[in-house]
């Protein structure tokens, strides 16, 4: 499928629930932590999609048993207490940008050489900071195209105790990427963190790394602490329902005026996302939890308030809030977002320019956009193969005519059925 032509379905009414995968970053910490426990585990309700398997291909490749499941979305993992049965080997992250920065961590604090391999998308996003934190505790990095990019080969190695700084102001993934492998130490870690950017991402690690039975202790705001003799245990894990992938439902409620649950996803979720929830409620839908999960009912008519956000801890949703702004009775502006021009894609410049082929009026901030309403023309999105781009303004194309979304099936980097329930969603509307 090259493109999607997305069906005008406004002024439908009708209540809908809606299942979707497991989380993507709670199925990749659980990956990694039951990869470095000591025993088996059983992960349940799993993402499977193109960054979870290739996850799975490079766990595979490390010499650790895995078995999957896909109908039952679970995997068994045999973990090893983190010790790597082979001392040298070659695996290859795709586009999962959490494979890359949680793997290159474990490879560098264990003994071996690894060869490191990324799809041309990953090779241009940050790892840096990761790699020069890595590098200053003795691990050796050996870059084959561009300093600071994939691919490269590490020489590893087992430091007993660490002391080191990370810069997360590029993305949160490397401080989640030394807590998860911070077992590694055997007489414990200091984490000082410079930045807070994705904060939210963090709590999910440490709450994780707790349930699977080592702790992180936080004496200071930007220090973490992680003792020495911590290690993970093998155990059965349920993974929650993917909030981020629920928000682009939630956005249909929104713009139809209609009521959308989402399977399994309730207010105590430990993801970040559930964030989005609020701007909704702040441009005119009601939120409320049912039995099933939680449900948005928008506002009549979609008649959606503008609103100022910042989206800082949940910048998944940037896109999502920017697809349903046009809808908006005055201005949007979401901030605090600089960063996703390093994503999957420069996300920011992603969203002005799909809005400015539509016809609508979109400014460029240092750390976000500004958007002015007014009703969308026809346009093909272009999505820059990033999933998040796809699923986003098709939700724009609900309530307008002639909105196409280029390359759709780019969405199997963490939602691959995404436009069957999409379409499963339009035609219970129509029927």
């Amino acid at each position: 499928m090259d493109k999607y032509e997305v069906k005008n379905i406004y002024g439908k009414k009708g209540s809908l629930t809606v299942k979707v995968p497991g989380s993507k970053s709670i199925t990749n910490r659980a990956l990694l932590i039951a990869a470095l426990a000591e025993g088996e585990s059983l992960l349940d309700g799993i993402l499977f999609s193109d960054d979870s398997r290739y996850f799975m291909a490079c766990i595979n490749a490390l010499g650790i048993e895995t078995r999957i499941n896909e109908r039952e979305a679970q995997a068994y993992i045999k973990g090893l207490g983190g010790k790597l049965p082979i001392k040298e080997a070659s695996v290859n992250v795709g586009s999962a940008g959490t494979a890359a920065r949680f793997l290159t961590a474990f490879l560098a604090l264990s003994e071996g050489t690894f060869h490191l391999d990324s799809s041309e998308q990953m090779k241009k996003r940050p790892m840096k900071p990761l790699l020069d934190s890595l590098a200053a505790l003795g691990a050796e990095i050996e870059y084959h195209e561009k300093e600071g990019f994939f691919p490269f080969t590490i020489k590893g190695r087992a430091p007993k105790s660490g002391d080191v700084e990370v810069d997360i102001d590029k993305s949160s993934q490397f401080l989640s990427a030394f807590l998860i492998s911070s077992v590694l130490f055997g007489e414990g870690v200091k984490i000082h963190v410079k930045g807070s950017h994705g904060m939210n991402y963090i709590n999910i690690t440490t709450k994780m790394m707790k349930e699977f039975g080592a702790e992180v202790k936080k004496p200071e705001p930007k220090l973490f602490v992680v003792d020495g003799g911590s290690k993970y245990g093998g155990r059965f894990y349920r993974v929650e329902a993917d909030v981020s992938a629920a928000c682009y439902f939630y956005a249909m409620a929104a713009v139809l005026g209609i009521t959308v649950a989402v399977k399994n996803v309730f207010f105590d979720s430990m993801q970040g996302d559930t964030g989005f929830l609020k701007v909704l409620e702040k441009m005119g839908c009601s939120v409320f939890e049912t039995e099933a999960g939680i449900a948005v009912t928008g506002p009549e008519g979609g008649r959606l308030k503008g609103t100022e956000a910042d989206l800082s801890g949940f910048s998944d949703q940037a896109l999502t809030l920017a697809a349903i702004a046009p809808y908006c009775d005055s201005e949007v502006t979401i901030k605090g977002i600089g960063h996703i021009r390093e994503q999957e894609c420069n996300r920011i410049a992603a969203i002005i320019n799909n809005l400015r082929a539509m016809g609508v009026s979109a400014e460029e901030l240092e750390d976000g956009v500004r958007i002015t309403p007014s009703e969308p023309k026809p346009a093909e999105i272009e999505t820059y193969n990033d999933h998040r781009v796809a699923m986003s303004f098709a939700v724009t194309g609900l309530r307008a005519d002639g909105i196409v979304i280029k390359d759709p099936l780019c969405c199997r980097k963490t939602f691959e059925n995404y436009f069957d329930v999409f379409d499963g969603i339009v035609k219970a509307l129509n029927s």
